[in-house]
């Protein structure tokens, strides 16, 4: 039986994030998730936006967390290998009533420290983004704010985390947890079992039931569907920053976003909903969508959608996040609720956690030889012409181009699966092959065929996202 000190459940970015901080410390750590790769579950539907200290009073965790985190992606942009950039968030009001909301906004953002925040006039606001509706009165710049690709960073600081001795089991769906003298025997769904000292439970839409299954607190986790539609990058509702409506008590609203990467999001819808796996889209809320959208930035269009997705918000009736030491379950530490802004508090989740542990009893002893950086992958379409034929050079895979829309070399695929990601689903997040115009119409086979060559699995073992997603059947 394999006895470690903590494991972390759920490797979503709370978990990621926690494993990672845990990675710096003498401490044996497994970060233990149900899916068949990191990030898949509530962290891979996900704006991508670094949010800029304003929307929340302080006298919330998730706000206090917000800025805390917010200022530290520049460090991890420079440790760990994801798309980033602080692009900006401007908040558009469009009448009288909505610049009142937006005082409030500026005023909060003051207090809570928000760096650069600054209250615009009209003429401001177009000169910051000149596709703004021209009915658009003024609004709120928070230079601070910014753009990630999310399963990217998750699969970052989970290298790094694996980098510096963390383990990590997929396909470990929790279903059992005995208490020992000193903390739990983990059971999962399929049989395998560990034992751990002490439990964070980071599990998303199912923190509720892990934490039922540790007899520790009884809450619930309403999942809260939002729409997302995706725009090519040749569309020319491409802004400079991302684009915020005046929130409204639900949600923050309909945004523009532009990615990291170069694509355009429009979303996301706030429905609240009973079903955890419902990540559905319909029809019926394309049209709200873009008609939101559009009055902020008019050129908006549905002729440039190559795709859409649905993505589910942990939700708890408090609103806020739950994270503390449980006082039912002994050295189990509830992170729960981790909703908008969960990405941009990730980092500071991963310290508050730490600090948690400590208060638990968890002995804490940093390692010397910690090592934050993660080894980046070259990629041909970033490289020049003289650097794309070094690259070339070293490794004839790069004069593949296997990912025309993207333009992802079979090198990139290859340093994909070789790091561990062997679905399609996850070669795509890992390379973005597969997320351009065609939507992998074109290279997926290729893809598979790769997949298959590296791994030694048969076409009938290649899935999108796991089992049950699997693509082939019969004989090539």
């Amino acid at each position: 039986m394999q006895h470690v000190d903590v494991a972390v459940i759920g490797a979503g970015v709370s978990g990621a994030s926690i494993a990672r901080n845990l990675s710096a410390y003498q401490i044996d750590t497994v970060l233990l998730e149900k899916e068949t790769d990191v990030s898949f579950g509530v962290s891979k539907a996900n704006s991508g936006i670094v949010h800029g200290g304003f929307h929340h009073s302080t006298k919330h965790l998730k706000a206090r967390l917000e800025i805390q985190g917010n200022v530290m992606f520049d460090r991890l942009a420079r440790e760990l290998d994801f798309p980033f950039k602080r692009s900006g968030i401007l908040v558009v009001a469009l009448k009288n009533e909505d610049m009142k909301y937006i005082d409030h906004l500026y005023s909060q953002g003051q207090e809570n420290g928000a760096i650069g925040i600054e209250l615009c006039s009209r003429d401001r606001m177009f000169e910051l983004e000149p596709k703004l509706n021209p009915d658009t009165i003024g609004g709120l710049h928070a230079p601070s704010g910014g753009i990630l690709e999310p399963y990217r960073f998750a699969f970052s600081m989970v290298e790094s985390a694996q980098k510096n001795g963390v383990e990590v089991m997929t396909d470990f769906e929790v279903s059992k947890a005995e208490p020992l003298s000193t903390g739990y025997r983990i059971h999962a769904a399929d049989g395998r079992s560990i034992e751990a000292d002490y439990v964070v439970n980071a599990a998303g839409l199912y923190a509720d039931r892990v934490s039922a299954i540790f007899g520790a607190e009884e809450f619930e986790i309403h999942p809260r569907k939002g729409e997302y539609y995706l725009l090519d990058r040749q569309t020319k509702a491409s802004p400079e920053k991302v684009l915020f409506p005046v929130p409204t008590k639900v949600s923050k609203g309909m945004l523009v976003i532009p990615t990291a990467e170069g694509t355009v999001l429009v979303g996301p819808t706030a429905q609240d909903i009973d079903d955890k796996e419902d990540v559905a889209t319909s029809a019926e809320e394309l049209d709200h969508i873009f008609d939101a959208a559009r009055k902020m930035m008019p050129v908006v269009s549905q002729n440039d959608v190559i795709t859409s997705f649905a993505g589910l918000r942990p939700t708890m009736e408090s609103g806020d996040f739950y994270i503390d030491v449980s006082n039912e379950a002994p050295n189990f530490i509830q992170v729960a609720g981790i909703q908008s802004p969960g990405l941009t508090a990730s980092p500071a989740v991963g310290e508050y956690v730490k600090n948690l542990l400590k208060k638990a009893g968890a002995t804490l002893t940093e390692k010397s030889d910690w090592d934050p950086f993660v080894s980046k992958v070259p990629r041909i379409r970033d490289a020049g012409p003289f650097d794309a034929d070094q690259l070339v050079q070293q490794r004839a895979e790069y004069g593949n181009v296997v990912c025309r829309c993207e333009e992802i070399s079979e090198a990139e695929i290859i340093e994909a699966i070789r790091r561990g990601h062997t679905t399609l689903d996850g070669v795509k997040y890992f390379t973005r092959a597969g997320m351009g115009r065609c939507q992998g119409g074109f290279c997926s086979y290729k893809i598979m065929k790769i997949i298959m060559r590296e791994t030694g699995l048969s076409h009938e073992q290649i899935t999108k996202r796991g089992a049950g997603s699997e693509l082939l059947m019969g004989t090539l």
